[in-house]
């Protein structure tokens, strides 16, 4: 609902929206998960229009994410700069990266989006809800089993990490897409578990 002619703000209007994307995905041993977000341009980005809605392994309605995950109070996305969600067990080299902790983090069959728009109040569809999916790790369409296969690696969400592909610009509202079905059609890198080289 950005409207650039506007000259009163009613509580509902919003920045006009940046292309943020995941970057960077773990689900590594005990708690050594987190997201990583990127930022592509030149300008600090606010985060408060932005969100990253989840699935818990099968969603309760299929295509609807469960949990409304709103950004901290206040974060910002720096130029050219990640942002790191991390579970606030994790270990202490992920910690010392992460802007913010999040307990729910995936076991590898649970299903992220990173979303722009506020909150609807209840879990509803995005063209209902009024809010735009803006990349996915996962998806909200149905349990995967243990994870989703990624570059022809199966349940590569679970005991990996996933590093984005140099090449990417832009995040992908098709995680079939994403995924691929082998390292060349892939979005991602899929590497060991708990290799965290490239955080941050």
């Amino acid at each position: 609902n950005y409207n650039p002619l506007a000259n009163d703000d009613d509580g509902s209007c919003l920045a006009p929206m940046v292309n943020l994307f995941f970057s960077e995905y773990a689900e590594g041993s005990s708690n050594n998960k987190y997201l990583e977000i990127y930022n592509p341009t030149s300008n600090t980005v606010d985060l408060s229009a932005y969100a990253y809605p989840s699935v818990s392994n099968a969603p309760s309605t299929a295509g609807i994410y469960e949990y409304w995950n709103d950004f901290d109070a206040g974060a910002v996305i720096l130029p050219n700069d990640v942002y790191i969600i991390a579970h606030p067990s994790a270990d202490p080299s992920i910690l010392s990266f992460a802007d913010e902790t999040h307990l729910y983090l995936s076991n590898g069959d649970d299903g992220y989006a990173l979303v722009y728009g506020n909150n609807p109040g209840s879990p509803v569809d995005p063209i209902t809800g009024g809010y735009v999916i803006m990349d996915f790790i996962g998806d909200w369409n149905a349990d995967p089993g243990s994870g989703w296969a990624v570059a022809g690696i199966s349940t590569a969400t679970k005991d990996h990490t996933l590093v984005r592909k140099c090449g990417i610009t832009q995040g992908n509202s098709d995680w079939t897409l994403s995924a691929g079905t082998d390292s060349l059609s892939s979005e991602w890198l899929v590497l060991a578990i708990d290799d965290w080289i490239d955080l941050g």
